[in-house]
């Protein structure tokens, strides 16, 4: 409810105003001079802006430097605080015994003009001596002292008085932002300054910019020798940072007929830095007050100043801005004293009346102008708006004040020094000229970022302001943060983000960027020919993730790890092997284990009905070993499931190649055998040697031990080790043992496969020879099967990764040793136990005899 209140009273604000400035003003209200006088042993002379004097175009004066043609002018009762500043310093330093004991401060106080010759006239006229002032009883013009001049807030203003006060060497301090032309002491040697140096103000702006993430932003610089000396800081620190502009627009001196094209692309950016001074900045203010850009974030260093703009009632364009000052300690003390400022306890102060005229309906006689008590009660400067005039020290009083607390201390120890040389007389007040103050003034001048409150080191500290003035008039200024420059730079920036309030239109904290940010997930890919912050974003490679916004690379997984779906985290990958637990392992080992029972299976029948022809008849003895052979080949396919480990590897291989060219002789030797057994009916003198030194019988040895030979050098130079395989799967890691010598794997299995072709040939030789039970058919077709497998594996082996590839091998094993079962062994198994009527003596011998026959009949 209070809230509503307060916000419902500063709604009546404007038309308050508006009434009291509807009213008919008193003539004596323009009849008042501009120009007043404070009485004191040393005089200050105070050149402060009352007035505030802009222009539309500054369009410039034909021959008058410094003046335009539609110059207008206005009252600032906002700069009215600089009068009550340097008020406010003279009473504390003139109430302080131990600074100029016995001497009294006071003032001249002229309003600035607007152009050069009024101001360098109110110059002479204070220098020269010639105010028109009533002559007070038994003052002694004679004791007057002049001391120094504040000048400001402009820079020209200053320049423009020292032409003159540099003739006599004159101290001048400039209360105005501090400016690198008037540091050169060649041109201006008695001009001090005593604002501090904005000695990291770009970093201050920039470190905001990081914190709330605007990579996209305008600036907007006076164009002039400070405007041009901050670009290039600011551009350095920005592109450090990662900050880029959007645009950069100079103020110009003149504003021509290409004014309109000074707003075209604002609309780009939602944060629009601002730097300048009070007077560079004026007409620009103005312009944005009477636009109502109220969709911006301005980022200043200085307040907005204006007051006359456009009256739109509740918004106000400069509503949320956030303003960098320097950081001062509070003063309470001058508060208060505001608190108790009024037109009768200061009748020398020509503006206070005109301050109770307008807003306390006090009335002036007409007999001499002077106010009367008919004012409203509890009249106060601090009852104002804030709009029209804020207690709230600014940071040109604040420069005010420092600057007589500095002027003080000089004149102090300078009568000091008089003192000890020779001390005056009857209580004579300090004798000296002005120009002997610029020998203390240079000491403080010379300082490294002091503060004069009193040698407070500044340690290059800003204040960041949040400006709340919604409804427009409320004008309250909150500090929401800081920056120091010389803290750790994870430390410089401080802010409370939750008192923040941001322009109407932003719910949240406003965005500023060329381009969305990019998610976790995704890196950026700069647009050719843009500005690195333009840039579209791209979905990080397999197996690397970026877990972080706005990455220009990502970061690989580790070998061990792979990335999930979205690409933001590494997840350690699961190993696997072609296990029993698989279902693919479980197949191959149970088919191999089948046809290993059905190879034993083979060898009970052929034990049993070893006094069978079919069973004598094709080398009883070759037949076992075969069989035998067989289910070692079989089983040795097991070494390929499981987890491998450095001997199932070594032993994968070498029963591999041990077992099959044990098998493959085996055939080699049956196909021989049956060749001499045909070849024996024309005996002669080889096939008696062949028959007789049962050559067939050494074959599988000697076959046997050339394997081995190859399986022994393979083992020696490059044996078969783990390996791992990371890529073919996501997500798993395939443990697999690699071959150690691809050459050597290469050799084995075509040493395999000439084998099978010479068994094969030989087989195929001798399928027409007679016989009832010539198997050479059978063993032709199987090694031909045998040959078309691995001849098949060979091609598909290199096309296959992983688990997959040994499970291939596996198959081939399993594929061509079923060949040989099923194509030799399988008719005889048919015979013997479904047709033993053909596994008969009896049977054989008619079957021959009915062959001889048709032989005789042809």
């Amino acid at each position: 409810m209070l809230y509503w209140t307060f916000i419902l009273w500063f709604l009546q604000i404007p038309k308050f105003v508006s009434a009291i400035m509807t009213v008919n003003i008193s003539k004596c209200y323009y009849k008042t001079t501009e120009d007043f006088h404070h009485e004191g042993d040393v005089m200050i002379g105070a050149f402060f802006p009352i007035h505030t004097y802009y222009s539309a175009k500054k369009i410039p004066h034909p021959f008058l430097p410094y003046y335009y043609l539609d110059n207008h002018i206005q009252y600032n009762f906002k700069n009215y605080q600089y009068i009550l500043a340097l008020l406010f310093a003279i009473e504390e330093i003139n109430g302080n015994p131990n600074i100029l004991p016995n001497i009294s401060l006071g003032f001249d106080f002229y309003n600035v003009r607007f152009t050069e010759k009024d101001t360098l006239m109110n110059a002479f006229n204070w220098f020269t001596n010639r105010r028109k002032k009533k002559i007070l009883p038994n003052y002694n013009c004679n004791k007057k002292k002049f001391s120094a001049a504040l000048t400001g807030t402009s820079w020209t203003t200053s320049a423009q008085i020292s032409t003159l006060f540099q003739l006599f060497k004159f101290p001048q301090l400039s209360y105005g932002p501090y400016d690198p032309i008037l540091s050169d002491r060649s041109q201006y040697f008695s001009l001090y300054q005593m604002a501090p140096k904005y000695t990291s103000l770009s970093h201050g702006i920039v470190s905001l910019m990081v914190h709330f993430r605007w990579s996209w932003v305008g600036l907007i610089l006076p164009d002039d020798h400070k405007g041009n000396k901050i670009l290039p800081e600011i551009k350095e620190d920005m592109q450090r940072k990662g900050v880029c502009i959007a645009f950069v627009k100079m103020i110009p001196a003149t504003w021509t007929s290409h004014f309109s094209k000074f707003w075209e692309n604002m609309d780009e950016v939602n944060v629009i830095i601002i730097y300048g001074d009070i007077d560079s900045l004026e007409i620009l203010m103005r312009n944005i007050g009477q636009r109502l850009l109220t969709l911006k974030v301005w980022v200043l260093n200085i307040e907005p100043h204006v007051t006359d703009y456009a009256d739109y009632f509740l918004l106000d364009s400069f509503h949320g801005s956030l303003i960098f000052t320097h950081h001062y300690r509070k003063n309470f003390e001058f508060t208060n004293f505001i608190q108790t400022v009024n037109p009768y306890k200061y009748p020398e102060d020509i503006y206070l009346p005109k301050l109770w005229h307008l807003f306390f309906k006090c009335s002036f006689s007409d007999i001499d102008c002077q106010l009367l008590a008919n004012c409203q009660a509890n009249a106060s400067l601090d009852v104002l708006p804030c709009h029209i005039f804020d207690i709230a020290i600014s940071e040109e009083s604040k420069t005010i004040y420092n600057a007589v607390y500095a002027l003080a201390h000089s004149l102090h120890v300078m009568s000091i020094q008089q003192i000890q040389i020779q001390p005056h007389e009857n209580g004579d007040v300090l004798v000296f000229s002005p120009w002997q103050l610029n020998t203390f003034l240079k000491e403080i001048d010379e300082r490294d970022n002091m503060s004069l409150d009193w040698r407070q080191k500044l340690n290059a500290e800003y204040d960041i302001l949040n400006l709340w003035n919604l409804p427009k008039g409320l004008g309250l200024k909150v500090k929401i943060g800081s920056f120091s420059a010389n803290t750790a730079q994870h430390q410089q920036l401080s802010l409370s983000e939750e008192m923040i309030q941001w322009p109407e239109g932003f719910l949240d904290i406003p965005q500023s960027v060329c381009s969305e940010s990019c998610k976790p997930g995704f890196r950026k890919i700069i647009l050719e020919g843009k500005a690195i912050c333009c840039y579209n974003c791209t979905p990080c490679a397999e197996d690397e993730i970026s877990n972080e916004t706005d990455v220009d690379q990502c970061v690989k997984c580790p070998e061990s790890h792979y990335s999930n779906t979205e690409k933001n985290h590494c997840f350690q990958k699961t190993v696997i092997f072609l296990a029993y637990e698989d279902p693919l392992g479980m197949t191959l080992a149970c088919i191999a284990l089948c046809l290993s029972a059905l190879t034993a299976f083979v060898i009970g029948i052929f034990v049993k009905y070893r006094d069978t022809p079919i069973v004598k008849a094709n080398n009883r003895a070759l037949s076992y070993t075969l069989l035998i052979t067989l289910t070692f080949c079989f089983l040795c396919s097991l070494n390929f499931i499981g987890q491998p480990n450095l001997t199932t590897c070594i032993l994968q291989q070498t029963t591999f190649g041990v077992a099959f060219t044990m098998a493959l002789a085996t055939v080699l030797a049956k196909a021989i055998t049956v060749v001499i057994a045909f070849r024996a009916t024309f005996p002669g003198r080889m096939v008696r040697w062949l028959m007789m030194s049962r050559v067939p019988n050494y074959i599988i040895p000697i076959c046997t031990l050339i394997q081995l030979l190859l399986c022994g050098i393979w083992m020696a130079i490059s044996p078969p080790f783990i390996d791992n395989d990371v890529h073919t799967e996501h997500g798993y890691i395939i443990i697999f043992c690699n071959k150690g010598s691809s050459f050597a794997f290469h050799c084995v299995l075509g040493y395999l496969c000439s084998l099978a072709f010479g068994g094969y040939t030989m087989a195929f030789l001798s399928r027409n020879l007679p016989g009832t039970f010539n198997e050479s058919k059978f063993l032709s077709f199987s090694m031909l099967v045998f040959f078309c497998v691995w001849v098949t594996f060979l091609s598909v082996y290199h096309s296959t990764k992983g688990k997959f590839m040994v499970a291939m091998e596996v198959f081939a094993i399993l594929a061509s040793s079923s060949a040989l079962l099923g194509f030799i062994f399988g008719p005889k198994c048919y015979i013997i136990l479904i047709r033993p009527d053909r596994n008969s003596f009896h049977h054989i011998r008619d079957k021959t005899h009915s062959r001889r026959n048709k032989t005789y009949v042809m």
